[in-house]
């Protein structure tokens, strides 16, 4: 793609950044096959090379975002199918998180939306906040119907409606602590990331991680001063918290390096696995973090990541149980970890397949089932659909947002990969798994 930024525009490095992305694209279009704002509403604007041309032409002319380009990026899930796709490496990731920086310096957005938008980055990034909020979601659900008749106010009756009737109580394997390997010599050293919405709604996926892992003989840190990886905010072109939350998350990890080797650090929300793996590029103008930054990132690994370089054992128990996988977009699309957790499903005793077009995002992504719950819900619909059709006894992903976003829908339990793991290799079923379905590996 031509551009035609003056050379005065490219001084600032994030517009040379982002002018480097746009000569990538050669316009062929075949993002829009796999995009999934396209592929549900049609629209060239809706997809990532029509939001190229409105990021470029906002950019090139270095005018503030107007209602049409805010409109049409407000509707991108960054699910970076799209990435997948593209046969010129287009980097449509930083490109739109640019644009969505720039949007939030330069666009003044309708109250309601900025309320609900300012609510969401004061809660979800805090466990305190956010299970305080959902506790009290159940004195809001009555006047759901009335929020949801309300377009302005329509996030608010999809909160209402994520909320889950119940929160489980908080993990103490939360809380900062060393967990020793269980048997044996310590073959590997590593830290796992809290998080901040996953230890609040399924507290039991870490719990499970950390568990299967010190039996494997890895000894698992929970640092001190973990925070959100800033994921939350960074998609809604809150960059300086997201950079913010990065430091603070490096600077903890950075001082579990010095007290002692890590092999890595071990995310187990997809999400937030995408995320870190991009702080060097984050934080690569910043020179008191760069380096950290860079090395932090080269040191993350997805659990499934984490759990395929090792030797694992032949299961203690063989579940009879057959699994869709649902592959979440920040694993497949943006950390490219692909067929890995089925292998290893497969390896563990399970039955393993995929849905339908797997590719499409499951409308959760982040904070968009809240602010964009129309198109959200289709995608779910969709998604739910290709699940059901499997006929599985159960869902595995790697991504506590698509959790929350199919649990309800699905007609069979839903666990991260990492529970049904756990349990192939002597650790407690996974909650809501029917009894009677297990065989006892053969001596």
């Amino acid at each position: 793609m031509q551009t035609n930024f003056t050379p005065a525009q490219l001084l600032d490095p994030h517009v040379a950044e982002s002018e480097k992305i746009l000569r990538n694209c050669v316009h062929c279009g075949f993002c829009t096959a796999t995009c999934p704002t396209y592929v549900t509403l049609g629209n060239e604007l809706d997809s990532p090379r029509g939001r190229i041309y409105l990021i470029k032409d906002m950019l090139e002319n270095g005018r503030a975002a107007d209602k049409q380009i805010v409109t049409h990026i407000d509707r991108c899930l960054s699910c970076l199918a799209c990435m997948t796709t593209c046969p010129s490496g287009v980097n449509y990731m930083h490109l739109v998180d640019h644009a969505r920086a720039h949007i939030e310096k330069t666009y003044k957005r309708p109250l309601p939306n900025r309320a609900i938008r300012a609510l969401l980055a004061f809660v979800l990034p805090y466990p305190r906040r956010f299970r305080a909020a959902l506790k009290l979601a159940r004195l809001g659900r009555p006047f759901a119907g009335l929020f949801r008749a309300v377009k302005p106010l329509q996030p608010v009756a999809a909160m209402l409606a994520l909320a889950p009737a119940s929160v489980p109580s908080p993990s103490p394997m939360a809380l900062p602590a060393v967990h020793r390997a269980v048997a044996g010599k310590r073959e590997k050293r590593v830290a796992i990331l809290t998080g901040c919405a996953q230890p609040v709604l399924e507290p039991g996926i870490n719990e499970a991680a950390i568990r299967l892992l010190t039996r494997l003989g890895v000894e698992v840190v929970v640092p001190q001063g973990e925070v959100c990886c800033g994921s939350l905010v960074h998609h809604m072109g809150r960059e300086e918290a997201a950079l913010q939350a990065a430091r603070r998350n490096i600077d903890a990890w950075t001082r579990e390096m010095e007290n002692g080797n890590l092999d890595a650090i071990v995310v187990t929300t997809s999400g937030c696995g995408t995320t870190i793996k991009d702080y060097g590029f984050m934080l690569r103008l910043d020179p008191a973090y760069a380096e950290k930054a860079a090395r932090v990132s080269g040191l993350a690994r997805d659990v499934t990541e984490f759990l395929g370089s090792l030797n694992l054992p032949e299961p203690a128990e063989k579940p009879g149980l057959a699994v869709a996988y649902h592959s979440a977009c920040s694993m497949q699309h943006g950390q490219k970890i692909k067929t890995l957790p089925k292998e290893l499903l497969a390896k563990a005793g399970f039955a393993v397949s995929e849905p339908r077009e797997g590719h499409l995002c499951c409308g959760s992504a982040g904070t968009y089932n809240i602010m964009q719950p129309e198109i959200s819900a289709k995608l779910r619909d969709r998604k739910v659909k290709n699940i059901k059709a499997t006929g599985a006894d159960v869902v595995a992903t790697g991504n506590i947002g698509c959790i929350a976003q199919i649990a309800d829908r699905a007609g069979m339990p839903i666990v991260h990969t990492v529970e049904l793991l756990d349990w192939a290799y002597g650790g407690p079923k996974p909650k809501g798994i029917a009894e009677g379905r297990l065989v006892v590996a053969a001596e």
